[in-house]
């Protein structure tokens, strides 16, 4: 059979007719190996066509002949993660590097360079599943990851790396968890907006147009998405999520996952455009008590008050695990930090969910028969900080047993990954206990039945066979002109318009407009660091200089347009500990302060080694919006501007009580993460209004405080100037009518 073959810079690149194209580097001692008139890489360098070699065989039957030719320290490499990877790795952020010892400003290397830690993870340590945060470029990214891939060439069995990549193209960053920089990607709205524009078509344009620019960026697996059920409106990942009604939600599942991992015109669906969707966070992470979040141990009991578990499984059981499309499932699972409270009633445990035998082996292996690969949320192994109020403390329950100890345990549940962890020596250490308890065989079965599982999903993507991309064919795709037409469409689909005063909107181009500056507290970060008060410009005079003259005073202006948040407080307090409370205070979606008067008075779920006691309620208790002063800038705009329009934007990452400012504003719009350019095009008649809640509003914090965590839609909601109720499923055109059919 004839071939063609060429050669670059050393990359040698042979296409074939009847198979796939195969691409190495010259110096990593791999040649090609002739078998029925077809050709193969010789990764083993043997002479011999291996199993693993035979691109005609079966992804997942390559994958169990290759683990069984690794050793114990080549499993335990694979499964582990990378630590965060910045491209390149600058001096002063959180994921620096070095290169011969030097800094990357120092070294003289190319932003795509490995430094020595990537070198070292990749050839000492064996890891493959290797984590991208920011990088600046398209192009640079294309070169980081082949030589990333060239590196792994060269080392045994040839095995290629699989770059994963949180979510990165928002086009506004969340802070509910750290943020990739995706600077070319195409931006669209958070997975709540998707759920506002009620349409899974936008979401598997998005979820096509995504696989696309991240094979083009090097990256193999998405970690996402995100599709717990999110009935918990103070759920600080509330905005991440696909939504709160179960049915809406799994057809927006099946849409993601789909577009994904589907390459086209494959028979089984994989392939060089498919990128493996790792579905988080089983079996459902949204009905956290109070609303509060697990990364954090304040916040790491889920509770079920109104027995719902089973249908927060579904957006999993009856949409992930049976994909419409080709791969027929999704390829990875993460389960959340969190004690899913009461749910084992085998064993009666409540521990994190990775430890959980229940959950893990009986639930998701055994009864809804998941093979894919289970990865854990990132450090669960990790020893536990000293206070209930820090961010690393997440071996819930689990405290009394060692690293090595804890990881055995999920092992034997049937955890395959633990992300966050780069360090084999514990898994090594877990390996020789398993020996010890279950025998030598039944361990090292275990290990390459997890092995064989990490290797199917870079299998699946045509990794083995060529690896490498063309960086100018890479910014060619990634952040094209038809992607992000695409993104900047589905923006503007997901912007909702609540209230509309009969004439107010669309407004006419060219008024003198007014727009206040935030002002938001002093906060407690992500990372449970102090943040000081700062003040915010919400939007660049260059924006709304393209829709009229922004003036410096509300009474200069004609019309003004305050852009805010949803309200944002903190869940723990260390003083309220110091002051012999028990630390914990109502979260808050009000912005003035708020007194927990009908929060249940004890706890649903509660014990942790650090507390001397297990109730974690906060009724009674007050708390106040960091960001407080956006309602003083309503307030403020109305007593200003009388007989003015005064437009009232929020960017909801929550529910919220919008009865503190609903009726002094002439239209509200909701918004989910979107550009203002978005929200103006709506506001100024560029783009008609066609978004609508995919939450319900609440009347009070009252109604809050009664509904149950892990139920759908039990919320009283806000009732408007116009007889309108802000429930699920409501939005209106300018005209004031509600847009589709309330659900």
């Amino acid at each position: 059979m004839s071939i063609n073959e060429t050669v670059t810079g050393g990359l040698r690149r042979v296409s074939q007719p009847g198979g796939p194209a195969l691409a190495w580097y010259e110096d990593s001692g791999i040649g090609l190996i002739e078998q029925d008139g077809l050709y193969f890489k010789d990764m083993a360098r043997t002479g011999a066509l291996l199993p693993y070699e035979d691109w005609r065989l079966p992804a997942c039957e390559r994958a169990r002949d290759l683990a069984a030719r690794l050793s114990v320290e080549q499993i335990a490499g694979l499964m582990l993660y990378s630590p965060h990877q910045a491209v390149p790795p600058r001096t002063g952020g959180p994921f620096s590097g070095t290169f011969d010892g030097a800094a990357w400003e120092a070294s003289g290397q190319a932003a795509w360079a490995l430094s020595d830690q990537q070198r070292a993870f990749l050839e000492r340590d064996h890891i493959r599943h290797i984590l991208m945060t920011t990088v600046d470029d398209a192009a640079t990214a294309a070169r980081w990851s082949n030589n990333l891939q060239r590196l792994a060439e060269r080392l045994p069995f040839a095995i290629p790396v699989n770059i994963s990549s949180d979510p990165r193209s928002g086009a506004k960053a969340s802070g509910a968890e750290f943020r990739t920089a995706g600077k070319d990607v195409s931006k669209w709205p958070e997975g709540i907006g998707f759920a506002a524009c009620f349409d899974p078509q936008v979401v598997k344009q998005f979820a096509h147009d995504a696989s696309l620019e991240y094979r083009a960026l090097g990256i193999t697996t998405a970690l996402g998405p995100q599709i717990d059920l999110c009935t918990e409106p103070r759920w600080m990942r509330f905005a991440d999520t696909l939504g709160m009604k179960v049915e809406d939600v799994k057809a927006l599942v099946k849409a993601y996952c789909d577009g994904m991992q589907t390459t086209e015109g494959s028979p089984d669906g994989w392939g060089r455009d498919s990128v493996n969707a790792m579905v988080k966070h089983w079996p459902g992470g949204g009905t956290g008590e109070g609303g509060r979040d697990a990364h954090y141990a304040y916040g790491k009991y889920a509770v079920y008050p109104a027995g719902n578990a089973e249908e927060h499984a579904k957006p999993f059981t009856e949409a992930a695990f049976v994909l419409d499309g080709p791969t027929g499932c999704a390829s990875a699972v993460m389960p959340y930090y969190t004690v899913s409270w009461g749910l084992d009633k085998k064993n009666g445990k409540n521990v994190g969910n990775s430890y959980s035998e229940y959950l893990i082996h009986d639930l998701l292996r055994e009864k809804y028969g998941f093979n894919g690969v289970v990865c854990t949320d990132w450090g669960i192994t990790k020893d536990p900080d000293p206070t209930v109020g820090s961010f690393g403390s997440r071996c819930y329950n689990m405290e009394q047993y060692t690293e090595p100890e804890r990881m055995l345990i999920a092992i034997m549940n049937g955890v395959d990954q633990f992300g966050g962890n780069d360090d084999p020596a514990p898994v090594l250490e877990a390996y020789r206990l398993g020996c010890e308890k279950y025998g030598e065989a039944a361990m090292r079965a275990r290990m390459e039945a997890a092995a064989a599982r990490l290797l199917t999903n870079i299998f699946r993507c045509g990794l083995f066979e060529d690896p490498y991309l063309d960086p100018k064919a890479s910014e060619a795709v990634v952040g094209c002109r038809e992607f992000c037409e695409h993104g900047e469409k589905a923006q503007r689909q997901s912007v909702v318009l609540l209230k509309n005063r009969p004439g107010c909107l669309p407004l006419r181009e060219g008024l003198k407009i007014y727009v206040p500056v935030r002002h938001i507290g002093p906060s407690k970060t992500f990372f449970r660091s102090d943040a000081p008060a700062y003040d915010e410009d919400p939007v660049a005079d260059a924006v709304i200089g393209a829709y009229g003259t922004r003036v410096a005073t509300p009474e200069a202006a004609d019309v003004a347009i305050v852009f805010a948040e949803s309200p944002a407080c903190n869940p723990y307090s260390e003083a309220d500990v110091r002051e012999g409370g028990n630390g914990y205070l109502p979260i808050t979606l009000q912005y003035r302060p708020y007194t927990a008067e009908a929060a249940r008075p004890v706890s649903i779920a509660g014990g942790d080694f650090r507390e001397d006691f297990t109730n974690r309620g906060y009724r009674g208790k007050t708390n106040t919006a960091y960001n407080e002063a956006d309602l003083d800038n309503i307030l403020e705009c109305r007593r200003a501007m009388p007989g003015k329009p005064v437009i009232v934007v929020e960017t909801l990452s929550n529910p919220m009580v919008v009865a503190e400012f609903e009726g002094q504003a002439d239209a509200l719009i909701a918004e989910f993460g979107v550009s203002r350019a978005a929200v103006l095009d709506v506001i100024f008649g560029r783009f008609a209004p066609q978004g609508r809640l995919p939450m319900q509003l609440p009347k009070d914090m009252e109604t809050v405080e009664r509904h149950c965590e892990d139920r759908a839609l039990d919320l009283e909601p806000h009732v408007d100037a116009f007889g309108n109720a802000y429930d699920y499923g409501f939005g209106i055109g300018y005209d004031g009518e509600a847009i589709g059919i309330r659900q």
